[in-house]
């Protein structure tokens, strides 16, 4: 069924003739396809990671003494995990969003 659909993909102007049960195998192998995409975004929301202060501020194209001044203000706050300064993921995507 990937041919199908990659055939369809590549040529999007193509007059097809299905019959009805290779419809249903169309639309079954869509629905396969978009629930493991939805499975892995969300597997992928719900993993928590903790970057460091130097990849948070790469990501976020800061200085490090930006990330200090937000942990001070309360604006973007910081985590100590065993004696090291983290960020929550979750928190610089979020962060990210609001900047767009």
């Amino acid at each position: 069924m990937n041919n199908l659909y990659d055939t369809l993909q590549n040529n999007p102007k193509i007059n097809i003739t299905l019959s009805a049960g290779e419809l249903i195998e169309m639309v079954d192998y869509c629905v396969l396809k978009t629930r493991k995409e939805l499975e892995q975004q969300i597997t992928d929301a719900n993993t928590e990671t903790y970057p460091s202060r130097e990849k948070v501020a790469e990501i976020l194209d800061v200085d490090l003494s930006t990330l200090w001044a937000w942990n001070k203000s309360g604006y973007f706050k910081c985590i100590k995990l065993g004696g090291k300064v983290r960020y929550r993921m979750s928190d610089v995507k979020r962060l990210l969003e609001e900047r767009k």
